[in-house]
Order: structure tokens, then C-alpha cells, then sequence
């Protein structure tokens, strides 16, 4: 599956004329990553490649093999939505995704200790989080922000940001990242 994400990484960034250099610079993710990724030898954190896929201007989504259901139905079916596992104890199923209207809705799972990535990611864009069950924390701009169910938090997706679940149960949000 990752190498399946990082030729499209690649293709996406020939396609642009960028360097990883450019997408270093956008992303804040090392050259020697973006590297290892595009090569399919290293895996990436949930935050990297939503990161990533903003620095060129798709969603994490795109960078994945989807099923074609081959109808027009307003129901995504949950046997037809995406599901990485990325990282310690993470898993993002993408239940929408809608690039016309630069939308992408998505079911993160946290297990205990588990986090969007190692450090805190930006990217364009903004996101709205639903915490459903469980405790997370959102690391923002170096402020915690401590989540309870039911509780929502919003921010733009330019400010550095990292999701983690410092609790001791697996913890269920509804995340939606606007493109603007």
C-alpha cells in the first residue's frame, strides 16, 4: 500500500515540477523522508501524508487505491471506504471524500499511545475534529488542548498541529478537513 502512495507522491510532484526539496520546504518533512516514502521503504504517519498530499494539492485520499463501486449512489458504503493503518496504534477510514467540494471526512481511531505522527504536521487548509469516544489531545501551535466526548475543536491547518491519545482506551473521532 505505501508504495502504491509513494509512486503517486512522485508522479504528483514530476507532474508539478517540484523537487523534494519544494515539498520539504512546504511540508516541513526532511528530503531524506520524502525520499524513502516516494520509494515505498518507509512508512509515514498519518499527519506526513495528509501533509504531503496538501503540499500537492490532493487529499491523503487520492494518494490510495479505491474500489470503483460503478454507481452514483449518495451512499458510500463502508466495504467501499478507505482504511490506512499508519503508525503505532492509528487507523484513518476515509468514509467521504469530496474533492469538487474540497472536503474530506474521516473515522481516526487512536489506541492508547497511538498519534497522527512523531511530530506536530501543517498543511493548507482547515479541520474540524468530533471526539465520539475516548480522550485525545491536540497538540497545537505547542498548546495541549485536551478533548472529552463530545467535545470539537477547529483550527486552521496551517498552524502545527499533532493528535495523540494519552489515555488508557482506544479513542474515536470524526475528523473533516476543508481544503479552504
Amino acid at each position: 500500500m505505501m508504495s502504491l502512495a509513494g509512486s503517486r507522491i512522485r508522479a504528483l510532484r514530476a507532474r508539478q515540477g517540484l523537487t523534494l526539496k519544494d515539498v520539504g520546504e512546504r511540508t516541513g518533512v526532511s528530503v531524506s523522508m520524502l525520499s524513502m516514502l516516494e520509494r515505498g521503504v518507509a512508512t509515514a504517519s498519518i499527519g506526513t501524508l495528509v501533509s504531503v498530499a496538501s503540499a500537492l494539492n490532493v487529499h491523503m485520499y487520492d494518494l490510495f487505491d479505491h474500489p470503483d463501486s460503478g454507481n452514483s449512489s449518495p451512499v458510500t458504503r463502508i466495504a467501499d471506504q478507505s482504511v490506512v493503518s499508519l503508525g503505532v496504534g492509528t487507523t484513518r477510514r476515509v468514509a467521504h471524500d469530496d474533492a469538487t467540494a474540497g472536503l474530506e471526512m474521516a473515522v481516526n481511531e487512536y489506541e492508547p499511545g497511538g498519534a497522527s505522527g512523531p511530530t506536530a504536521t501543517h498543511h493548507s487548509g482547515r479541520e474540524f475534529g468530533l471526539l465520539i469516544s475516548g480522550r485525545l489531545t491536540v497538540e497545537l501551535d505547542g498548546e495541549n488542548h485536551h478533548l472529552e466526548p463530545g467535545d470539537v475543536i477547529a483550527y486552521q491547518s496551517t498552524r502545527p498541529h499533532r493528535i495523540l491519545n494519552s489515555g488508557e482506551e482506544r479513542a474515536v473521532a470524526v475528523w473533516v478537513n476543508l481544503d479552504q
